[in-house]
């Protein structure tokens, strides 16, 4: 029977095996949901890092004279 979601294999150290492991254990889960939490939570870190930078330089542009209130857009 087919797996439901796409498969990875990844090639960890030892220490990085056993700490994987030992994580997965304080969390009653498998190493593979640990690392797939894991994964997940580098991921959003990176989008708001990437985020903030946009923001950031959005930020560089901005002019009060040319914004429009907020109660002027729902008028």
């Amino acid at each position: 029977m087919p797996a439901k979601n796409p498969r990875v294999n990844i090639v960890l150290d030892p220490l990085l095996y056993s700490t994987l492991g030992s994580m997965a254990a304080r969390d009653g889960i498998s190493m593979s949901l640990e690392a797939r939490d894991l994964i997940k939570e580098a991921l959003e870190a990176r989008e708001d890092i990437y985020w903030g930078l946009v923001a950031a330089e959005r930020a560089k542009t901005y002019s009060a004279k040319k914004s429009v209130s907020h109660k002027d857009i729902w008028k």
